[in-house]
């Protein structure tokens, strides 16, 4: 495949980030884009030369499309993923896959049927960071992970469909995920979480806007992630973070960096990771999703997490998984 064309249904915020992206890659071409917001999708079609529409089904029935880039709320996943799905196209959708676990285990009962390339958009498992951690954990028995996910990104219209639980699922599914998809990605699975939630500051929305839950993961770890969407609008540094406690070490984990002690002496490390667009692109032309990090099938299990914190949260009760 000498040319990649791609698609997108969704072009807000999101998916602007991945269509630049794309657009640097070599062999690649934007041919279509979707949005139910007409002005989104035509300006989006005039950036990269694309034919743009309103109707993600009508878009799906071009005969040049080799993959699909899937950018929508929460609220909106589902028949979009199984439309993709029933061409039989490799999508790249972002996270997190759905609302509920039921439409999660759906498209993942589907995408397996199809037996079709996926990857859901946790970008954060391709940094450099991540892979040193990533080799530096292997084969040692992992202690304790604290993670941390704080933002103002709560603030703002409380009519924003962000900041209604019934369409985000809350801070936990909707942001959160990240930070949740990390735990796993470098600790292991989790077996059982136990979440405090409250609503102290942003009154006027019907979502926790403080987080605190504990996790125990299957090898023995234990670990606990707080989330807070009513801090410092502007200040992101205590967003996505962990600390990893190992044998008698810790690493310090976020999305520039790692920090590990050697030799007595603190040291940073950062090396270059590949970008998840070019690793999707490249399973796409070469068929071969071996590089993918992020198949649909894992990306159900981090969201499992975020809703059983939720249900814990709400029942006050232990949820295993």
């Amino acid at each position: 495949m000498e040319e990649v064309r791609i698609g997108f249904i969704g072009c807000g915020g999101n998916a602007s980030g991945h269509m630049r992206q794309l657009s640097s890659l070599e062999g690649v071409r934007i041919v279509a884009t979707c949005d139910v917001q007409e002005d989104r999708a035509q300006s989006a079609a005039e950036s990269y030369n694309a034919e743009p529409y309103t109707n993600h089904k009508v878009m799906l029935e071009r005969d040049d499309l080799d993959a699909v880039y899937l950018s929508l709320p929460v609220f909106a996943h589902g028949q979009p993923e199984l439309d993709v799905i029933e061409r039989r196209l490799p999508f790249l959708v972002e996270k997190p896959v759905a609302i509920n676990m039921e439409l999660a285990q759906q498209i993942e009962v589907a995408v397996a049927d199809a037996g079709i390339i996926t990857c859901v958009g946790y970008q954060l498992r391709y940094l450099g960071s991540t892979q040193l951690a990533r080799n530096l954990l292997n084969g040692e028995d992992i202690n304790m992970v604290v993670g941390k996910y704080w933002s103002g990104s709560g603030r703002g219209d409380a009519g924003s469909w962000v900041r209604q639980m019934s369409r985000s699922g809350g801070q936990l599914v909707e942001q959160a995920t990240h930070t949740v998809d990390m735990m796993r990605y470098l600790v292991g699975e989790v077996e059982e979480v136990y979440a405090l939630q409250t609503n102290r500051i942003l009154k006027g929305i019907d979502c926790p806007d403080n987080n605190c839950v504990t996790m125990t993961f299957t090898n023995g770890a234990i670990g606990s992630l707080t989330a807070s969407w009513s801090y410092d609008l502007a200040d992101w540094s205590h967003a996505n973070v962990l600390d990893i406690l190992y044998e008698d070490q810790l690493i310090h984990w976020d999305a520039s960096s790692l920090q590990v002690r050697e030799e007595g002496q603190v040291v940073t490390k950062k090396v270059p990771g590949p970008g998840i667009d070019e690793v999707f692109v490249d399973a796409v032309r070469n068929g071969d999703d071996s590089r993918i990090l992020s198949p649909y099938r894992d990306a159900v299990k981090s969201l499992a997490i975020s809703l059983a914190a939720n249900r814990s949260g709400r029942e006050g009760i232990p949820v295993k998984l």
